[in-house]
This record gives C-alpha cells, structure tokens and sequence, in this order.
C-alpha cells in the first residue's frame, strides 16, 4: 500500500499512496505515528504537504493515490526568550501593559518569526510577570494585530487580567478603530460591512468572505477624508469600527468593497491609479496602509474605563500627506 522514504525528524518525507483512502490527515498519520493528525492538519494549513507537486488544502480531502511530499520545518524553542527590543508603552500597571506596535514585529514567535516579536520584547521589559494563560508561545497575548498593521495593542501580565480581558474580547465591549488608506473610496461613505469569514479554499495564506461556514464578521466604517477628484475618488482615509475581531477582517472587508488598504500585498488586487502609486514610492510604504489607532477598555482588575490612541506612523503620515496634494479642494 504504502512505502516512505527515511528521513530526519525534520526535513522531508515522501510517502507514497498507491490505492485511494480515508482521510488524507487519518492516512498520513497511520504512514507517519511520530506525527499527530493535528500536527499534519497545521502543516497542510502552512502549504507544507503536497501531492505530486500541487500543494493539499484541507486534512479532510479524500486521499488520493500519489507522491505525498511532507515538509516538516525545525523545532522553535519551547519557551520564547526575552530580547532587549524598545517598545513605546502607552500604559503599564501590575495586570496589564499596553503598547504601540510598530510594523514589521509579529505579535508572537511562529515559524520564520522565531525572534524579534512583541513577546521576546515583552518578556525583556515584564520579566516573569506576564500571564501564562496564552501558552509558553504567546504569554500575556490576548489579542493581536497583523505583523505589518501597526498601533495599539494590550497584553496581560496576571492571569486575572487575561481573563477578564478575553471576556472583554469575546463579548466586543472593546472600542477598536483602525484607520486604512484605501484605492479608491468605499461607498456609501459610511456604513456596516457584514460578511463571514474563513481560510480561502484556493488559497490556505488568506481569508476570505464564504457564504457559508467560517466566522460572522462586522466591521462599520466612515469615509473621513477622500482624495482627488470628487466623483471619483483615487484613495481615502477610511476609519474602521471593528464589532467583531477576526482575522484579517479589515483588509477582508475592504478589499470586498473594491477598496482595498493600499500597499496590501495579499488583498491589494488591482494596481492605484499612477498618482497614487508615486505616492506610495515616495512615502517608502512597504506594508498594508493600516493602523489601530484607538483601543479603549473597562480595566478587568480595578474597572476603569480606559482609552489609548496611537497616531499614524511616519509611512502612512507620510503617505496621507501625499495624498492630500492629490485633492483639488486643497
């Protein structure tokens, strides 16, 4: 039925399927015992296990007969360690601490962002002190932003906190806005995008709206600024009021709109017109023009209502900037 190349535990693995079977995560595990089925499902998800090269996208497919190639990436270490990395701290007391992140640092150790995340920088700065609730991978991390989108972001230091903050979370009695410079302006200027969201079935790296299955996602949004000429819009400042928290919602969202952020590789489909697009150049973006601009809370410990605002970082300020000569109102 089955034969496998012998291999080191990480490294490459080739399983050969000669007749069609169950499951393709139950067949790879029975070929492969060190493995769980969870463990084969994650590395299905990371695009790590093809078929006679097209690369699988769900654990659940039927197997078919074939080349199965599986691979399995090094070990990360068990326990992120602390790194002395500067963090602007718009609030710290002895249960939560929250920060203004900057683009480019993952929230939490995954593969290919093993160092240099919020929480290698958190352990340094909390020492010990940050909840364990979120596992040895994201202590303290209660929520999290894209590695790319910038701005504010609250992490726990006592398991008190973390529980009170992720009840916080799970009933959206949390005020979020994120600004996004978009392509083009939404219409109308104000209103509610609904829409349910999971993993694309095309492609595993993405979100995308589904009409069935995945997770019901609001996001109510407001065209603060839009620049050049009216009628048509090239770009806008488009502030976004998250009601739930899903992943990649915004971008999602927008993109679902014809509008989506500027700079967004993944979501970006569609060239700005050429104005925008020397804007983008000079303004040095090199990520999704989306920041989390406000976060306000009820303090889980001591019940203080608590705001946190964090302005656009020098791209997108910059970027904004460029815009605005674009206006003919200006």
């Amino acid at each position: 039925m089955a034969s496998e190349a012998d291999d080191d535990l990480y490294g490459l693995r080739i399983v050969n399927v000669a007749e069609p079977g169950g499951r393709i995560d139950k067949v790879l595990a029975d070929r492969l015992p060190e493995f769980s089925r969870a463990r084969l499902q994650a590395l299905i998800a990371e695009r790590r296990i093809s078929r006679d090269g097209v690369a699988l996208t769900s654990g659940s497919d039927k197997a078919a007969a074939g080349d199965y190639r599986i691979e399995i990436p090094p070990p990360i270490a068990a326990k992120p360690f602390g790194e002395d990395i500067p963090l602007t701290v718009l609030f710290e007391d002895a249960h939560l601490i929250v920060v203004d992140k900057p683009p480019g640092m993952a929230a939490h150790p995954a593969p290919g962002s093993e160092s240099g995340t919020l929480v290698n920088a958190l352990l340094h700065h909390c020492g010990a002190s940050l909840s364990g609730i979120g596992g040895v991978a994201r202590p303290g991390i209660v929520h999290r932003i894209d590695k790319d989108t910038s701005g504010v972001l609250v992490a726990a230091k006592t398991d008190a906190a973390h529980h009170g903050l992720s009840a916080l979370f799970a009933a959206h009695d949390i005020e979020r806005v994120y600004i996004a410079l978009t392509r083009g302006a939404p219409t109308p200027i104000k209103g509610t995008i609904e829409g349910a969201i999971a993993r694309s079935p095309y492609d595993r790296k993405k979100m995308a709206l589904v009409k069935s299955g995945g997770r019901h996602a609001i996001t109510h949004y407001l065209v603060a600024r839009a620049f050049g000429p009216p009628e048509k819009p090239l770009a806008a400042r488009v502030a976004c009021r998250l009601e739930t928290g899903r992943t990649h919602q915004i971008r999602v969202h927008l993109a679902s709109k014809g509008t989506p952020c500027l700079g967004d590789p993944v979501y970006g489909s569609g060239a700005p017109a050429a104005p925008v697009r020397a804007a983008i150049e000079a303004a040095g973006l090199h990520r999704q023009a989306l920041h989390a601009a406000v976060l306000g809370f009820r303090h889980p410990v001591t019940g203080q209502q608590v705001r946190f605002e964090s302005p656009l970082p020098p791209d997108m300020a910059d970027l904004e900037a460029r815009l605005a000569e674009l206006d003919p109102r200006a």
